[in-house]
């Protein structure tokens, strides 16, 4: 950059910031920028901005002096008094660069508009590389312009009016022209108006068009020019985005171990993408979603099946590799192996151990052949380079985790505790089993070559591959190894109760440590965005409100129930004793009286005090020391049903101590013990229905201040810290699965940040509502019927009888009985509703697709479920029982599709491969069928 150092009037140019922006009391604007003058991007040296009323607006405006030929990047943030950031610009940094032609002594007035999350969602790599990706460069034909039009500035009298607009969607052969009242606008004659050039980033420097004119959406722009300034000034109006009808896509959700191919070892490949891709394009998707990728091989065993217990956030699964792509030179018995395995493991479900031995020993038999040609080869070394940082440690600690048969690395010895010099030993080429680690690089390294394939064979196609961003990572994983301080070891993750259980999830991840994060400006996260980068377009983030807040538990609870919020603000002992509350003993501690025993446990009351309990007073009861925590009674438990001391089930008993430890109203802070939290839904327990009833009053005020009031800003300002990082960290899209228990404050950030939220229908959001109105959903969403955490659409109309005459009665507005299955017809209607949505996405897991077919449906539909939420040991084993070849053979089902994505009004990306026939034709006799049942079961026009 320019140094703009001491200017000379003469040879200097005055730039002027001017932006439209309401503020709230105490609050400023600022400009900061790449140069000194406008701070080098600290925000406490940046150029503060004046307020000034015009008419309705308030405009920001200020101004710096800098020599000609002078450029720079800039963003405008709002700032307290101290000039600490409130909120700063998303999107890309603005870039500045003086028009040709302008002299020194003159000045130019930058007209910019504040940049919110939504207008750079155009530019995300879904939409620029993917959706709107150009076979033709537009550089190239602004340059055939004619010279006498390719100038895009306006003069009028001594004014230059440099128009400036982004429109990323532009077809070839189509000119972007600014008509407008004046008459070197054309006085709105798109003949006569002025054509823009291309400047790079999509910029047309589309107001209308030429020939087969197109006006943008909304009311007229506005230019106007101060008449009491005489001196030569430039213009420069930076009008965001070209107002076009908002572009609206659908796509596909299937987890990666879900797919089937002829060609896959009993389990979806990365390489089978490009079917599902091929697919997709055929259907009219122009997305394709899949579950978590990354290693889950913590514990060698089938419960790694859970793909959101990341082992690493970097390495990719082995289970997804496609062995027979390991070599063009594979002998014949290895061949031969690999037919066997495919046999065998052409299952219903997916075989995890089996599928994991088989693949890493086939790999291996194929990595001792061809190792030294690999290893050395410039491809391999070169992802070697840009990988190591990580892949290092990964490789290491699988070493670690199979030599001491446990992912556990407090029983590594003197391994427990991660060093760079202790690294550097255990992957060194002098070591014993420096093949071992090597042959997980190898690994890795194909891993990385078959997902790029399918990657970019998805790109050329139109078609995004979104990716799924997990909350958390397994707390015996290479991240918290390598990586301590950023994550509280002593603490668990999981959900307050909501749709999916009554009793919350515990998914024992350790909480983040953001405060540690926060020091090297969120370093893990911008390297684990940049790594997913390398692979999707966009990117579900899961439990966004983690983001917000967490729900966090005690290390020694097993279910999620009795935990708080973090960060949140506490209840003081101060605090409650003000309000009258001062039996803090009493209230935070389980409440378990004679009376309650006999009645949770009848007459096996007495042995359960016996063994699980002591009388401190009279008929008052407290847990033994062995067992006072849901951990020790998990354990307990398991000791009594060996020693076979158990009088009823295991799994009974265990609840209901459960219910006994829960039954409190305050939980005590473990690490200062005068601050409490409310515990979820307090007034289920029987603690809170003894209290008197000034006591219950003050409670549930105070419990509800604390839900749903007392912490809104704070959870807003820390969502406000992390999530930028997250969305500047790449250029994916990015949506949030904003499910459960949703602060009012979550939605408004989203939106500031454009941040795509996730609606189910199911699932509604807004109080009072049992079923969601697509009709309704705003643009900024993503719709779908249901997803991998709950039932399909087949299996959930056909599991509750009155909740189907409700739908029916309410949404389809039928008073007839339903059908009792979900039949193609049924779930046309549910999907037709969703296309039909204003939701920029609709994406429709696979199972639900397949419902529009009977014969896809023969298939029990409660086997289609890929998680039971309410079991943290769940396998996610799901297959699809046909195969992608098939589908991509069923030119009915593909058509059906296709239609509804085309009569919602979606965009869906060129088929090179479309058969010809007219999907208009009606010859299809099971769309004949579809479309005669919709008279019958219709949306309603309202």
């Amino acid at each position: 950059m320019v140094n703009t150092g001491l200017l000379s009037g003469s040879k200097s140019v005055k730039i002027t910031f001017q932006l439209p922006y309401f503020t709230h009391w105490g609050q400023s604007l600022l400009v900061c920028g790449s140069v000194s003058v406008l701070g080098s991007w600290n925000v406490k040296k940046g150029v503060l901005l004046t307020p000034i009323h015009q008419g309705a607006e308030l405009i920001w405006s200020g101004s710096i002096t800098v020599p000609k030929g002078f450029q720079c990047q800039y963003q405008y943030y709002v700032v307290d008094d101290n000039r600490n950031v409130l909120r700063s610009e998303m999107g890309k940094r603005r870039e500045l660069v003086l028009p040709e032609g302008i002299q020194s002594g003159q000045e130019i007035e930058f007209r910019d508009l504040w940049q919110t999350g939504s207008d750079g969602i155009p530019f995300r790599s879904a939409f620029r590389d993917v959706i709107f990706r150009q076979s033709w460069d537009p550089s190239k034909e602004a340059a055939a312009i004619e010279a006498n039009n390719s100038k895009f500035e306006l003069e009028a009298e001594s004014i230059v009016i440099l128009f400036r607009i982004n429109c990323p969607s532009i077809e070839k052969d189509t000119s972007i022209c600014v008509i407008g009242s004046h008459e070197k606008l054309g006085k709105w004659k798109p003949e006569n108006g002025l054509k823009l050039r291309y400047c790079g980033k999509s910029i047309y420097c589309k107001y209308g068009g030429a020939g087969n004119v197109s006006i943008e959406n909304g009311p007229n722009r506005e230019v106007s020019i101060s008449s009491s300034r005489s001196e030569a000034k430039y213009i420069c109006l930076s009008d965001s985005m070209m107002r076009e009808t908002p572009w609206r896509g659908a796509g596909v959700a299937i987890p990666m171990f879900s797919v089937r191919s002829e060609c896959d070892l009993g389990v979806g490949e990365f390489l089978d993408l490009k079917l599902l891709v091929d697919w997709a394009v055929a259907s009219g998707f122009h997305l394709v979603q899949l579950l978590p990728i990354n290693d889950t091989s913590v514990h060698r065993m089938w419960w790694d099946s859970y793909p959101y217990s990341s082992l690493s956030v970097f390495a990719l699964h082995p289970l997804y590799l496609r062995v027979q792509a390991l070599s063009k030179n594979i002998p014949k018995e290895i061949k031969e192996e690999i037919e066997k395995a495919k046999q065998q493991l052409d299952l219903k479900d997916v075989d995890y151990e089996a599928t994991m031995a088989a693949k890493l020993s086939i790999a291996k038999k194929i990595f001792d052949l061809e190792k030294d040609a690999i290893l050395n080869s410039s491809s391999f070394k070169e992802f070697f380079a840009e990988n190591e940082g990580w892949l290092k440690p990964y490789a290491a600690f699988c070493f670690l985790r199979d030599f001491f048969e446990t992912s556990d690395r407090t029983q590594w010895g003197c391994f427990a505790h991660y060093s760079e010099d202790k690294l550097e030993k255990l992957v060194s080429k002098e070591s014993l089993h420096y093949e071992i680690i090597c042959f997980q690089y190898y690994i890795q390294y194909h891993l990385h070559l078959q997902l790029s394939e399918a990657a970019e064979y998805a790109r050329k196609k139109r078609v995004v591959l979104k990716g799924d961003l997990p909350i958390g990572v397994d707390r015996n994983s290479v991240d918290t190894w390598v990586y301590p301080n950023l994550f509280r070891m002593n603490t668990s993750t999981g959900a307050p109760p909501d749709y999916f259980d009554k009793n919350g999830q515990n998914w024992g991840f350790p909480t983040y440590n953001w405060e540690e994060m926060s020091k090297d400006n969120y370093g893990w996260w911008r390297a684990r965005l940049t790594q997913m980068a390398k692979y999707f377009t966009a990117y579900r983030i899961d439990h966004i409100l983690g983001f917000f807040r967490i729900w966090e538990l005690p290390d020694h609870a097993a279910t999620g129930l009795v935990g708080k919020f973090r960060p949140s603000i506490p209840l003081s002992q101060e605090e409650l004793e003000r309000e009258g509350i001062w039996d803090f003993n009493r209230l935070s501690r389980p409440y378990i009286r004679q009376g309650l025993l006999q009645q949770k446990f009848g007459a096996a009351w007495a042995f359960v005090a016996t063994t699980f309990l002591n009388e401190y007073e009279k008929n008052c009861y407290e847990f033994k020391e062995d067992c006072n925590t849901e951990k020790k009674v998990v354990s307990k438990l398991k000791s009594c049903a060996e020693s076979s001391l158990l009088l009823e089930s295991e799994d009974k008993l265990r609840r209901t101590l459960f219910d006994l430890l829960q039954n409190i109203v305050l939980i005590q802070d473990p690490e200062d013990p005068r601050k409490f939290y409310p515990r979820f839904n307090l007034e289920d327990t029987s603690s809170f229905k003894d209290l008197d009833d000034k006591s219950k009053n003050v409670l549930k005020r105070l419990y509800y201040d604390y839900y749903f009031h007392r912490q809104e800003n704070l959870w807003r300002e820390n969502a406000l810290k992390t999530l930028p990082v997250l969305l500047n960290s790449s250029d994916m899209l990015a949506c949030g699965e904003d499910l459960g228990l949703i602060p009012s404050c979550v939605h408004p950030v989203m939106q500031e940040l454009g941040l795509v939220g996730l609606r189910i229908q199911r699932m509604p959001n807004e109080p009072g509502l049992e079923f969601g109105i697509p009709s309704q959903y705003s643009y900024m969403t993503v719709c779908a019927p249901s997803c991998h955490d709950c039932s399909t659409l087949r299996a959930w109309w056909e599991e509750d009888e009155d909740r189907r005459l409700r739908y029916f009665k309410n949404v389809v507005e039928s008073d007839e009985l339903p059908p009792d299955r979900c039949t193609p017809e049924v779930a046309h209607f549910v999907i037709r509703q969703h296309v039909e949505a204003p939701s920029m996405l609709a994406i429709f897991p696979l199972q639900d697709l397949l419902a529009l077919k009977e014969e896809y449906t023969t298939r029990p539909a409660t086997e289609e479920t890929i998680n039971d939420p309410t079991n943290p040991k769940h396998y996610w084993r799901y297959r699809v029982h046909a195969t992608l070849e098939s589908l991509n053979k069923d030119t009915e089902l593909k058509t059906i599709i296709k239609d509804l994505v085309r009569w919602g009004g979606r965009s869906f990306p060129p088929d090179e491969t479309e058969v010809s026939s007219s999907s208009a034709s009606g010859s299809n006799s099971d769309k004949e069928r579809l479309a005669s049942s919709m008279e019958k079961i219709s949306l309603p026009s309202k």
